[in-house]
């Protein structure tokens, strides 16, 4: 049995799809590495919105799937940018999703930590009215019961004139927050209205006010999460961290590397790419407790391909290739997406990702994928 798939240049391949999945299992909490996966929301397909509306979601998908996480030992992380923060789910859809998802994980006993940003200002603010929008959302998280993650400010960055806005903000939160926190920092690939985060265009400049900002309330930050894509400057980072201060990598193109570490430490995980590769990556993790980093990678590093792939410029869009995978995976019924961001991908691209997926052995039901893709197929008029 076989598929054809388009390429970028107008072609067709033919595929043969695998005919069973990579065989994992359920595990408890890992032991050697805290680890998250940014968990994305199933949009209700029969809600009549257009891209500006408010997020319908698909509550009872939307909070199965992190039960699935959860059932592999993952932790989840709420609320982020892989749930489409600031790309079809607003502040008000934000914060119904943290307070079910919260509840749903202390009814299972999973692990949460929940995204406090300020996107419920829709436009220019002043340095007061930022605080005062992270301050409710850091009110929100922490009456939920998660952990809450200090996410990168699209109106900071507009209304910051400095470094020392950055450092006041931070510093006034992390003062008031009432348990540490993970501080966030996003790099533009992945958004680019925070160009220049921390006052600074230049990185070298930003990670000294970074740095500035945990130095002053090391009590209060559990640890960073880096997403700029760049290994070595993640390393230098988190050898500079404070003693506890964990740093948890965001860095979907070098993953792999980044948790296994080296002879001066590693890193944690908190990754949208743990999405769609959940329990493989738990079954990595479980082989690296137990001291074997040379299987973990063996795992981890096949993956890597899909990672890129997903990722690739312009990176924002990734989330599209993630609930794809969903959809074929059988976690949702349908491939529509909050915002329509399903349409910001184009047909060579899924027709890749799939391939790359299946011959990972990620698919429960290699057959059902293989359908599903080949209905996606005929919507777009390739012949089988």
């Amino acid at each position: 049995m076989t598929i054809q798939l388009p390429g970028p240049r107008g072609t067709l391949r033919t595929y043969e799809p695998r005919t069973e999945p990579l065989a994992v299992t359920t595990g408890s909490a890992f032991t050697s590495r805290t680890v998250f996966s940014a968990a994305h929301v199933v949009a209700d397909p029969y809600a009549d919105v257009s891209p500006d509306s408010p997020a319908a979601v698909d509550w009872d998908a939307t909070l199965a799937f992190r039960r699935h996480l959860w059932s592999h030992g993952l932790g989840v992380a709420e609320a982020m940018d892989t749930a489409q923060r600031g790309m079809g789910l607003d502040w008000a859809g934000a914060a119904e999703l943290i307070r079910r998802s919260a509840a749903e994980a202390e009814a299972v006993g999973g692990l949460i930590a929940c995204g406090v940003g300020t996107d419920q200002l829709t436009g220019p603010a002043s340095l007061a009215e930022v605080r005062a929008a992270y301050e409710e959302q850091l009110a929100l998280v922490e009456a939920s019961g998660a952990q809450a993650i200090l996410m990168a400010s699209r109106a900071l960055a507009a209304a910051a004139d400095g470094p020392e806005d950055y450092l006041d903000v931070y510093g006034h939160l992390l003062r008031q927050s009432a348990e540490p926190v993970i501080l966030h920092w996003l790099g533009p690939m992945f958004d680019p209205a925070l160009e220049g985060y921390w006052g600074s265009p230049d990185l070298d400049a930003a990670t000294e006010v970074f740095l500035q900002v945990i130095a002053a309330h090391p009590d209060k930050v559990d640890g960073i999460k880096v997403s700029l894509l760049d290994a070595r400057r993640e390393v230098d980072l988190r050898r500079r961290l404070p003693d506890g201060v964990r740093c948890y990598t965001g860095d979907d193109f070098n993953y792999p590397e980044l948790i296994a570490g080296d002879e001066q430490g590693f890193s944690h995980a908190l990754l949208g790419i743990f999405d769609p590769l959940g329990p493989l990556a738990a079954e990595a993790v479980r082989v690296l407790d137990t001291g074997d980093v040379t299987g973990f990678r063996s795992l981890l590093d096949p993956t890597v391909d899909l990672s890129r792939h997903l990722f690739q410029a312009p990176t924002r869009f990734y989330k599209t290739g993630v609930v794809f995978l969903a959809w074929l995976a059988g976690h949702q019924s349908h491939f529509a997406m909050v915002g329509g961001l399903q349409s910001a991908r184009s047909l060579p691209h899924f027709a890749r990702a799939y391939e790359l997926a299946d011959g990972l052995g990620l698919f429960p039901d290699p057959k059902l994928a293989e359908e599903r893709m080949k209905n996606l197929l005929a919507l777009y008029g390739v012949p089988q």
